[in-house]
């Protein structure tokens, strides 16, 4: 079993325990999407496959955030901003800002990259190193800008 599974399930007893719903919440929809691995796709729920749901849930959030603030709703957009929070503390610390930068620039390195069309090399050399550990998003528009 996956140590932040276990983690997960220790953290739901917490809050439980000391009656914090909003946290109660995001961490039985976690585990609802981690069982849904389990017995759906029939995986090991390792601490990777526990990152990678923790991350889809995440991405999910910042849509909803954007289309919420977008939508003139922040109460719910402020909703979705916490339950990412909570959610970032099962991910790997994360990289700053100067530490993806020079990733970029030495995966740019190593790659010969010249110009948007070798993206995907960067893209390949960088994920497997800053994979839960920063928005592949920004990631990506980061990259793009490097590259033209």
């Amino acid at each position: 079993m996956s140590d932040l599974k276990t983690r997960i399930s220790e953290d739901v007893k917490t809050a439980m325990k000391g009656g914090d719903k909003a946290r109660l919440s995001v961490l039985r929809m976690l585990q609802a999407e981690l069982k849904q691995r389990e017995v759906v796709e029939s995986i090991e729920l390792t601490d990777a496959v526990v990152q990678a749901a923790v991350e889809k849930m995440i991405k999910q959030r910042r849509d909803s955030e954007s289309q919420f603030r977008a939508g003139g709703r922040p109460e719910l957009a402020d909703k979705e901003a916490s339950e990412i929070q909570l959610l970032m503390a099962y991910l790997p610390q994360q990289l700053s800002a100067e530490e993806v930068d020079a990733l970029i620039v030495q995966a740019i390195a190593e790659t010969g990259a010249a110009g948007g069309k070798d993206m995907g090399k960067v893209m390949a050399w960088i994920k497997p190193k800053a994979q839960g550990r920063t928005d592949m998003g920004k990631l990506s528009g980061l990259i793009k800008a490097k590259l033209s």
